[in-house]
């Protein structure tokens, strides 16, 4: 699988993965918009080419304010969000080619006001959605935001997801309707946030439940 191209997906006009897309970036517009005045961070897990975030930093009132680190697998896809990044000369914006299951791949920049899980729920098995919405808890900061996705695909996953991040101090903000494939998810974090573990992994593998054929299997595929 070419993963740089699976990212031209994004680019068919009213697909579910585009209008999710464009959902997600309304979502990070409303939490920028609502954050606190001064300087901003921001952690994008499975980042991909950062089109979420990058999508709406220029022209953003609070553009400049953001510190971003988007972490992803693929070296291609770190390329183009790091020349995204460039040619919009945000300078506040870090892509580094790592795994984003690492723990230790986010210290420096958490807890953030922004943490981004956008297309991981969706390709690891349900003991490690929740290893990584506990994680939440330390990347989070107490009034910041998580936006996260998931398939609607039987077992629909999403009230049980809304339930663990509600078990840890997560505040439901906004969710999709059960009518859209592609679900999207705001929780604001109410707690304390706990001090990051290092060396701790959120996930061993990633399932390919987008397949065309509808199967399933193990790869460290790019997660957007």
């Amino acid at each position: 699988m070419d993963w740089q191209k699976w990212q031209d997906r994004y680019d068919t006009a009213d697909s579910p993965l585009a209008r999710r897309l464009v959902t997600v970036q309304e979502r990070i517009r409303l939490a920028l918009q609502n954050c606190p005045p001064g300087p901003l961070q921001v952690v994008s897990l499975c980042a991909g080419q950062g089109r979420d975030l990058l999508g709406v930093l220029p022209g953003h009132p609070r553009g400049q304010d953001v510190r971003a680190r988007l972490v992803e697998l693929d070296p291609r896809n770190v390329d183009v969000a790091a020349e995204a990044a460039r040619s919009a000369e945000l300078h506040g914006i870090e892509a580094i080619a790592a795994d984003a299951a690492l723990l230790d791949h986010y210290d420096g920049m958490v807890p953030a006001d922004v943490v981004l899980i956008c297309g991981v729920f969706g390709n690891i098995v349900d003991r490690d959605i929740e290893r990584t919405v506990d994680a939440c808890t330390q990347l989070c900061k107490t009034g910041g935001r998580v936006i996260w996705t998931r398939n609607r695909k039987a077992p629909d996953r999403v009230p049980l997801i809304c339930d663990w991040f509600e078990e840890r101090g997560f505040e439901r903000e906004w969710v999709t309707g059960p009518d859209e494939l592609q679900a999207v998810g705001v929780h604001r974090f109410t707690g304390q946030p706990q001090s990051l573990l290092s060396g701790t992994r959120l996930w061993v593998r990633f399932l390919l439940s987008e397949l065309p054929c509808g199967g399933h299997a193990a790869t460290t595929k790019s997660c957007w």
